[in-house]
């Protein structure tokens, strides 16, 4: 360590992202301090990934044990399934103190100085950071910003956080509305929509886009539509927008056609659920200290290595990682590019592969991908000049579905015609969140269709279906 700093690395923010670089730069033999004003964990722990997946967990269950003709397929008859909402929502309060709890031993294991504060940049290499004791500065060779986000609130919707909330106060559960709306069908509003319908609930989704899951693949976009949404109690608004969203019993809201703005109907229901995306918490972190402005969204410009840029040229020794840059707004991508960071700081040049990351929807079926979508990569192929191919196969065929008795699904291949590579997969089915890191790394290692046909799977796993897809790719 250099004796003119107080730290190697400063990391503002203990998000995941935040985390993973502390505990790598600690690896590396860097003297590492890490600021955090709010809760250990940032959103993933707090308010995200781990809370809603806790819910998904409970509220499957009793999706399962209510669907009798599903059981009964099996030999099983439960009769009179109930729950107890303040137990399911006690249950994942529970896991996030336990993983808080981990996070914040593991980096006072490691000796990384955990400073609770509000951080931010006070100039070059330096970071002040208000405490509830007052405001202290320290020095660091080099600064990593992963301030994370929060919920954007689109202009109209009132929030008071009881009958119209975001995500963060929706993992509370606070309690089960008869009648929710949900603006936004996205992962969130999606995962949402199937934690409520599963606890009884009636949901409306409220689109502005002129179509559903607007994100995803089409072909998994349209298998989802037919069994997440048409055979559960939700209705479906698309090319609409929620004007004007009043809190109350009940909550207003004014439905407006997204190309004419005109008011096309008014609902009255129970709750309103927010999930129309996140936007980066970048105001008052100090960089105007350093003269970095961040784009009209509120995003940090910064480069393939992490490097924090101030009109296209590298500020020294500043770097941002996680939802602040908008590369990917998830928990893993924002660990891979606090390891990335972390690299380029000691010398060893590193940049993420965004195309090899996976992403899921919790649902029930899963939804997950990796890559391209269909559309994505027509486009990609049109500027490089070669064809894009497709093949599917599908949970039906699928042994281990079948004797699970969950046979709605697909897995979608996209490649290049001409080498084999794979470009991007999509999958909606049992266990998808997990078989999709199957084709993330072969995507990490640039592998093709001709290879991957023939890799061994085992039998009977759902990984056949993966398997399936690659064997189809030779016969097309």
């Amino acid at each position: 360590m250099s004796q003119a700093f107080d730290y190697d690395l400063v990391i503002i923010g203990a998000g995941v992202g935040g985390h993973g670089a502390a505990l790598h730069a600690v690896a590396c033999g860097l003297k590492t301090a890490i600021i955090e004003g709010g809760d250990m964990g940032g959103t993933c722990v707090n308010r995200g990934c781990i809370p809603s997946k806790a819910l998904l967990a409970a509220s499957g269950r009793v999706r399962e044990l209510r669907n009798a003709e599903h059981l009964k397929a099996l030999g099983i008859h439960v009769d009179g399934v109930t729950y107890e909402d303040r137990a399911i929502a006690d249950h994942a309060s529970t896991i996030v103190n336990k993983l808080r709890g981990d996070l914040t031993n593991s980096l006072k294991r490691l000796k990384v100085d955990v400073i609770r504060g509000w951080g931010k940049v006070a100039g070059p290499q330096k970071v002040a950071i208000a405490t509830d004791s007052g405001e202290k500065v320290v020095t660091a060779k080099d600064i990593i910003l992963a301030p994370g986000s929060v919920p954007f609130v689109p202009p109209g919707i009132e929030l008071d956080g009881k009958t119209v909330f975001t995500s963060d106060d929706g993992i509370k559960l606070d309690w089960v509305p008869d009648w929710i709306a949900i603006v936004g069908s996205g992962y969130i509003g999606l995962e949402f929509s199937d934690i409520y319908t599963a606890l009884g609930s009636e949901v409306s989704m409220i689109e502005a886009l002129d179509q559903l899951m607007p994100g995803f693949d089409p072909d998994i976009a349209k298998q989802a539509q037919r069994v997440l949404i048409a055979p559960r109690d939700i209705e479906t608004y698309v090319g609409t927008l929620a004007k004007s969203v009043k809190p109350g019993s009940p909550v207003v809201i004014e439905l407006a056609d997204a190309k004419t703005k005109e008011i096309v109907d008014v609902l009255e229901v129970d709750a309103c659920l927010v999930a129309t995306g996140r936007i980066p918490v970048t105001k008052d972190i100090g960089l105007e200290s350093v003269g970095v402005e961040t784009d009209r969204r509120g995003f940090i410009a910064v480069n393939g290595k992490m490097e924090v840029l101030r009109d296209g040229e590298v500020v020294s020794n500043l770097w941002a990682i996680g939802d602040a840059t908008g590369r990917m707004m998830l928990a893993h991508a924002a660990s891979a590019q606090g390891i990335a960071a972390v690299e380029n700081i000691i010398g060893r040049s590193r940049e993420v592969d965004y195309r090899s990351i996976p992403a899921a929807a919790f649902t029930h079926p899963e939804i997950s991908f990796v890559g391209m979508t269909e559309p994505a990569a027509a486009e990609y192929a049109q500027e490089q000049g070669f064809e894009v191919a497709t093949v599917r196969s599908y949970f039906k065929g699928n042994s281990k579905a079948i004797a699970e008795g969950e046979t709605d699904g697909i897995a979608k291949v996209v490649y290049r015609k001409d080498s084999g590579e794979v470009l991007g997969a999509h999958i909606m089915g049992l266990h998808a969140s997990d078989l999709i890191q199957e084709a993330a790394n072969a995507i990490a290692e640039r592998r093709t269709v001709h290879e991957l046909a023939f890799l061994v799977h085992a039998h009977p796993t759902l990984s056949e279906v993966l398997d399936d897809a690659y064997k189809r790719a030779l016969e097309v």
